[in-house]
């Protein structure tokens, strides 16, 4: 197993980094939640997923304090596109290029990003309990 430990400064400067691409463009940046599976990087394209519904971020999307990233509350998606279960999220910035791909659950289960459910219904809405990125 490998083990990499980062100096502070460094880990504020990779969730710099992100932030940043996600407030690239001349508006906020969106959250897009997909069925599976997830695309092997975000720069491929998504092809047989079902795009279930498109929330925005807050512009800038959050705040970095003690190596984390706080995203400010995301607005939701009160009409979601098609029914099915979430199971990953495409970050963008507002000209909709991919910034990062991850995986959602429920909140309570502990993921990185924590939907309201992970059972989306058509017309229902998607939102998002918790984003937190940590660099260990």
């Amino acid at each position: 197993m490998a083990i990499i430990r980062f100096a502070s400064g460094v880990k504020d400067n990779i969730l710099t980094q992100i932030k940043n691409a996600i407030d690239a463009g001349p508006g906020a940046g969106l959250f897009k939640v997909y069925t599976a599976p997830m695309p092997a990087t975000p720069a491929t394209a998504v092809t047989t997923q079902t795009l279930l519904g498109t929330l925005t971020f807050a512009d800038p999307c959050g705040t970095i304090a003690a190596n984390t990233l706080t995203m400010d509350p995301i607005t939701q998606d009160s009409s979601a596109d098609a029914s099915g279960t979430a199971a990953w999220v495409r970050c963008t910035d507002s000209t909709g290029a991919a910034v990062v791909d991850l995986d959602v659950t429920a909140t309570g289960f502990g993921g990185t990003c924590q939907l309201n459910t992970t059972n989306v219904v058509i017309l229902g809405p998607i939102l998002v309990s918790s984003f937190v990125v940590t660099v260990p």
